[in-house]
C-alpha cells in the first residue's frame, strides 16, 4: 500500500527555505517516472523542452502529419480527422447523465454572469481643439483552449476559458483534447457543447499547442490560447509566445491552506489529496498556528489516501512538493501565503472573511470550509 509522510517546517525562514521557495521553470526537476516515460516513447533520454522543441519544430514544417505521428507515438491514437465530428459531440452530451448535463449547464450560467460584471469598454475624450485620445476594446476573433484529458479531465476548465471568450464577443472558439488510447472524454466534449464551442480538435500535447499557434491544413491558426496543462503544454505556450498570445505560463498545479486550530482536518487533507491527485508535479501546502491540526491531517492523510484511484500519483507529490508549516499566529501565516502567491489560496479559520483583506497575491480565494 502507499504511504506518505508529510514533511513539517517550523517558522519564516525554514519554511522560505525549503517548503516555500520557488524555482524558475527552467529549473523544475521532471519526475523520474516522467523521464523515464520520455525514454520509453523517444527511445533516447530527452528533457521535457528538448521534446518540446523537437514536436513543435516538426508541427510547424509538418502540419497534420507531425501532429498525426506525434499522437500515434504519445497518445496512442490512429487519427484519420483530427476535427472531431459535431455527431460525437452532440453524442457525447445525450451519453452524459441529466445530472451531470444540468451541472454543466449551472456552471456556464455561473460563469456567464460572473463575468458579464466585468466588460471593458471602449472609450474617447475629446478636447476642446477638435483633438482626442482614447481606447478601443475588442474581442479577438478566434481563441483556442487546451483541454486537458490526462490523468484526470477537468470540464471546469474548458468552461472557465470558453464561456467567458464568449461573453466578450470572440468570433470562433475552438478547444484542443488529446484522445487518450484513441478515446476522447465525454465529458470534456459536453462541456464543449455546453458552452457552444465551434471545433473541437483531438489533439493533445506540445503537438496541439504548435497547431493552434502555426495553423494546420485541418487546424486554423488561433489568435491566442487558454487552458491549462503539463510541463509540455506549459514549456509549448511558452515557445510559442510572440507566434500567438497565451493566457499564462501556470506551471504545476499548486494549493496553499491557512488554517487554525478551528478547521477541521478531514476536509484540509481532502483538499491537500485533490490537488496531488493532478500531476506528481502539483504542489499541496498546510500553513497552520495548530500543532494539533497538523497532527490530525497527517492522520487524515493516511486514513483517506489508500481509498483513492491515484494514490500513487498523491504520494509522488506529496513527498516532493507537500508539506506543513507550523507559524505562532496567522498574520504569519498570510504573510507567508502573499509571498508563494498561489494559485489556490484556502482560508480555514474560525473566522475567515475578517483575513481576506490581507490577502494580497493569489490567484483564487477560496473563503471557509465548503469554498471550492
Amino acid at each position: 500500500m502507499s504511504e506518505v509522510t508529510l514533511r513539517m517546517v517550523r517558522g519564516l525562514a525554514e519554511a522560505r527555505e525549503t517548503l516555500l521557495s520557488r524555482k524558475p521553470l527552467d529549473e523544475l526537476t521532471a519526475p523520474p517516472s516522467l523521464l523515464a516515460s520520455i525514454e520509453a516513447i523517444f527511445g533516447e533520454p530527452l528533457t521535457p523542452d528538448q521534446v518540446v522543441e523537437r514536436i513543435l519544430a516538426d508541427v510547424r514544417t509538418q502540419g497534420d502529419d507531425a501532429v498525426r505521428h506525434y499522437s500515434r507515438r504519445i497518445d496512442g491514437a490512429e487519427l484519420a480527422d483530427l476535427r472531431v465530428p459535431r455527431e460525437r459531440i452532440e453524442q457525447a452530451w445525450r451519453n452524459t447523465a441529466p445530472a451531470i448535463r444540468e451541472a454543466l449547464q449551472l456552471s456556464v450560467q455561473r460563469i456567464r454572469a460572473f463575468h458579464e460584471r466585468q466588460p471593458r469598454q471602449s472609450w474617447m475624450q475629446w478636447d476642446g481643439d477638435g483633438g482626442g485620445l482614447g481606447q478601443m476594446v475588442l474581442p479577438l476573433e478566434r481563441v483556442g483552449i487546451y483541454a486537458p484529458n490526462g490523468r484526470a479531465p477537468y470540464p471546469s476548465s474548458l468552461l472557465m476559458a470558453a464561456v467567458p471568450a464568449r461573453v466578450a464577443g470572440v468570433e470562433q472558439v475552438v478547444v484542443a483534447t488529446p484522445p487518450r488510447g484513441g478515446e476522447l472524454n465525454d465529458a470534456l466534449l459536453a462541456a464543449a457543447y455546453a458552452a457552444d464551442v465551434d471545433e473541437v480538435y483531438a489533439i493533445g500535447g506540445a503537438q496541439a499547442i504548435g497547431a493552434l499557434a502555426y495553423g494546420t491544413a485541418t487546424v486554423p491558426r488561433v489568435d491566442k490560447i487558454l487552458g491549462p496543462g503539463g510541463i509540455f503544454v506549459v514549456l509549448a505556450k511558452r515557445r510559442v509566445y510572440g507566434v500567438v498570445g497565451i493566457d499564462a505560463l501556470p506551471g504545476p498545479t499548486e494549493t496553499l491552506l491557512v488554517a487554525d486550530d478551528s478547521a477541521n482536518p478531514a476536509y484540509v487533507a481532502a483538499d491537500m489529496l485533490a490537488q496531488a491527485e493532478h500531476d506528481p508535479m502539483a504542489s499541496a501546502l498546510l500553513i497552520t498556528t495548530s500543532e494539533a491540526l497538523a497532527a490530525a491531517v497527517q492522520i487524515e492523510v493516511s486514513r483517506q489516501l489508500p481509498r483513492l484511484e491515484r494514490r500513487d500519483i498523491i504520494v509522488e507529490s506529496l513527498a516532493a512538493h507537500g508539506g506543513i508549516v507550523l507559524v505562532d499566529d496567522l498574520d504569519t501565516a498570510l504573510a507567508l501565503a502573499n509571498e508563494y502567491a498561489p494559485e489556490h489560496l484556502c482560508l480555514l479559520t474560525r473566522d475567515p472573511w475578517q483575513h481576506v483583506g490581507q490577502v494580497r497575491h493569489a490567484g483564487g480565494v477560496f473563503v471557509g470550509e465548503l469554498s471550492s
